[in-house]
Order: structure tokens, then sequence, then C-alpha cells
């Protein structure tokens, strides 16, 4: 049979004009509501209110529209059904045999920073998911489309199938509307139970699977890739994405968005091993980074908050490097880089910025553990109120600990960094004591050939013992930032003051395991 009648009442309106163009050609009946019913007249395309479809009015500010049993007896009613048929000519119920929904934006409107709960509240769809869910029950007769990418292979189905859909294309459309209103009932539960108005006794994941990955953490291990990825990031060449390169990914891109200054990151195994800034040549933000460790960053991740240019692309392409982001790439510096085909170049995309208010979830054993994001440098503001030292850091101390406190933020745990105000000079990352990491952050500044005297040191939580500060000050380290908070802090702020070092206490740690 034709489909002979539609309902349509969609959010986004991408692409619905001339979808609706095409099936008013093909003799197909338009019902539609509100906006969508305006959007629609304004094209010249002849609309039948739902109101006037149903004989009764909206309510409650739009809240009541297509709750009737007009609408969802068109959509559930059986078409080969003898009784089904007769009930439904009975109560004069026609059938509908095409629905066009999508959802009110409650996911973009919990997105913004100054959302209310109100706004969210009012941004809950009610009558979008009921018929989408009645339509995809009636999968063997309706034909239900809730992605505006779908449209298009919607209008080819007819064409080719004498005005109506195949029964394997209206499965696969009815699937992915169960699995829309999976996400968007998680996404309000979630958020309703994060707001002090509910519940927390639940968390909901519900993921499309976007791409099997090239492999695990090794070549035995398989991988795959849930969600909107390709939102935040871009691929612009190479080899398929391995389960290590999206860690790394992230660990960069997290890493690069805490400076506002031109600067160049270089990680390995989601460790920064250096990062440098210059505000004039991003080659010379370059070389910083990269005199930090020459050996770490082959096989590295290399991350900039800047269009790359060419004159980087140069440099870098002279080293065996695994993924490249920025936010943009000169043509010159992609012809450069296209020379090494496998080489995988990422665009970051501003969507990742909405993506970080999101929480980290982390498997554990039988379950998950959900945790807020660490996504801001704390403790940076009025510093000069938290000195604990006699000696007050002078100013550049001080914009050189506002530098390393950003970059020890993303290294492993236990981390220390050594540091000038635009570059770092040694790193120290994941070790099992604190002084361990200190050592070693002084072994690599002396393998790198790099000066530590007059450097500052950032800690990313207390120092236990002064072991510790003592391997900074013995390494030539004039002034030191760090959270606080052990029980030997008066041995510590001691231990600084009996060498003129200058420390302050941000009073947060940033722990990353």
């Amino acid at each position: 049979m034709r489909i002979a009648r539609a309902l349509l009442s969609v959010s986004d309106k991408t692409g619905l004009a001339e979808f609706a163009k095409h099936l008013h050609e093909q003799g197909v009946e338009l019902l539609s509501t509100g906006g969508t019913a305006k959007a629609l007249r304004e094209t010249g395309l002849p609309v039948i209110d739902v109101s006037e479809f149903t004989g009764a009015p909206e309510l409650f500010e739009g809240r009541l529209k297509t709750l009737h049993p007009k609408v969802h007896g068109g959509l559930l009613h059986k078409r080969d059904d003898k009784e089904h048929l007769a009930q439904a000519k009975e109560h004069n119920i026609p059938p509908i045999d095409l629905v066009v929904v999508n959802l009110y934006p409650f996911e973009q409107t919990i997105a913004r920073p100054d959302v209310t709960l109100s706004d969210a509240i009012e941004n809950i769809d009610i009558g979008g998911p009921s018929m989408l869910r009645s339509a995809a029950k009636n999968y063997v007769a309706v034909t239900v489309v809730t992605d505006p990418l779908d449209y298009p292979r919607v209008i080819e189905e007819m064409m080719e199938h004498g005005g109506n859909t195949t029964i394997g294309f209206r499965e696969h459309l009815a699937v992915k509307v169960f699995l829309r209103t999976s996400q968007y009932d998680a996404a309000i539960s979630n958020y309703l139970g994060q707001c002090g108005q509910g519940s927390r006794s639940n968390f909901i994941v519900s993921l499309p699977l976007e791409m099997d990955l090239r492999y695990g953490d090794n070549p035995h291990q398989k991988a795959a890739l849930y969600g909107d990825f390709k939102s935040c990031f871009t691929q612009l060449q190479g080899k398929e994405l391995s389960y290590t390169n999206i860690l790394d990914i992230e660990a960069a891109a997290d890493l690069i968005l805490d400076f506002v200054r031109p600067t160049i990151g270089i990680l390995k195994h989601t460790n920064p091993c250096g990062v440098g800034q210059d505000d004039e040549d991003l080659r010379v933000a370059w070389q910083k980074a990269f005199e930090t460790d020459r050996q770490a960053p082959f096989g590295g991740v290399i991350v900039c908050n800047r269009p790359l240019t060419e004159g980087v692309a140069r440099i870098i392409s002279e080293i065996f490097t695994d993924v490249i982001i920025a936010p943009d790439y000169e043509p010159e510096a992609r012809a450069v880089l296209q020379k090494k085909k496998n080489l995988r170049i990422m665009k970051l995309n501003d969507a990742y910025l909405a993506s970080k208010r999101a929480p980290v979830i982390r498997s554990c054993p039988g379950g998950l553990m959900v945790m807020d994001r660490d996504h801001t440098a704390l403790g940076l503001d009025n510093l000069e109120s938290k000195v604990v030292t006699k000696r007050p850091p002078t100013e550049e101390e001080m914009r050189a600990m506002r530098f390393a406190w950003r970059v020890v933020k993303h290294v492993k745990s236990n981390a220390i960094v050594y540091a000038k105000s635009d570059r770092t000079l040694g790193i120290g990352a994941g070790q099992m004591s604190r002084v361990d990491s200190s050592r070693i952050a002084v072994w690599k500044a002396k393998e790198a050939g790099l000066e530590l005297k007059g450097s500052v040191l950032a800690s990313d939580a207390m120092f236990p013992f002064a072991d510790g500060l003592q391997a900074a000050i013995e390494a030539g380290a004039t002034a030191c930032i760090q959270p606080g908070g052990s029980m030997r802090d008066e041995e510590v702020i001691a231990a600084a003051d009996a060498a003129g070092m200058a420390m302050i206490f941000t009073g947060h740690r940033h722990f990353r395991h």
C-alpha cells in the first residue's frame, strides 16, 4: 500500500521543507503541529493541523497535542487485522503511514552553562517519544523517521517501491527510534538525578556503535567506539584509530584547552612530555616543547591550540609521530603532512568543549564508576594570598607557577613538573613515591641539557615529606606550587624557607590516575 498520510512534528527542521515537498508531490497528506506546520505553510505546502485532524485543541501551552486516540490509533492498528480495521472505521481513525519526529532539544538545553531546572523540564518531550514508539512498534505497516539524514533514503524507497518503503528499511528505522528514545530517557534521568531533585541511584548509558577500532591496548584485544566521537574530532587522514589513540587524543585535547596563549604540547601514553608557548612563532613553541624530552615524542601525539602552520608541519614531519591534533591546518601544512599517509591528522571541533562537561565514566568489576570531570585548573585565583613562605614569589616566578600548575594537572600522579613561564624543563610522572617523580624530572632535564636553576616546581598533590622538595631545591628550583595539606606541611615550609624558596599552597590537588 502507498503511504497516504504523514504526521510531521520536528524541532530540527534541517531538510524538512524539501522532504515534505517530495511527499506532497507523491500525493501524501500532511499532518503537522505548531512551528512545524507554520514552517511548511510558509513554503506553500498544504498542511492539516493535528488539532483539526483529532477534533481536540492543543492545550496547556502546547504540552498536549498528539496524545490522542486518533493519532495513536492511526499508528498502532494492524492493517491486516479485520477486527482492528473494523474498530478503526467505527471510531473514524484513518491510518497514519509515516511519522517524522525529532525530539525537543533536551540534551542541547542542559549543555548550556546557564540552564535552569525549569528550562530543562520544559524541554522534556512527551508526545514525540510516544508517537515514535507507537510507530516503531507497528513498523510492519508504518515508516518512522527520527533522523533528518534518513529523508533522502525514504524518498528513494518510495520512488522505487510504488509509494511505500520496504519492510527491511522500516525495521532499520524502528531500531533507530528505540535507540534514540532510550538515549533521550537516559539523558533526562541522569540530569534530574544530579539536580538535587531526584535520586542518583541509577546511571544509564545508551550509545550507538560509531566504529570498530583498530585494536585495544594490544593487537590481540578487540575494541569498539560508541557514541559521537566524530562530532568532537574529525579525522582528516591516516590509519584507523585504535583504543590507545582515542585515549591519547582526549588527553592531548584536555591539556591544550587549559591554555590561552599559542601553545604546543607533546604527549606519550597520555602523559605530557613537553609543553611550550610563544606569542609570535609556533615553531618556537614547538622547539620549547620538544627540547624538554627529545626521545619520548617518537611515536607520540602533538597538539596545538592554533591552526597548524607550514613551518611547524615541516619540523614535525622530520620525526615519527602517531597523531597530530589542531583546531585547523593551513593548506600548505596539510600538503606537507599528506606525504605521511599513515599519520593520523585530527581536527579538534568546537563540540568537544561541550562534551567536557560530561562526567567521566569508567568500568569496574560488576559495573561502572561515574565521576565529575576535572576540567579546570583550580586554585589559581588570588595566588598572592596563598604564599606560605617568608619570601613571596617574583612576578616571573608567579607566571611560571601558573603555567606549571596547568601542565602538572595533566600528568599521571605522582606528578612533578619543572618549568619556566613558557616551557616545561623536566617532567616526572606516575611514580610510586613523589620524591622519585621529582628525581626523574631532574634527570630528564639533565638528559635534555636544560638548566633548572631559577625554575619553578609544580606538584599535583602535597609533599608528604620534605625530601621531594629538597630534591627540587638541590636541582636549583626557586619556587614551588603545590596543594598543601600534609601533616608535615610545617616541615616542608621550613625546608623551603631555609633555602630561600617561595612556595604557594593552592588548596586543591589534581590527581590523575
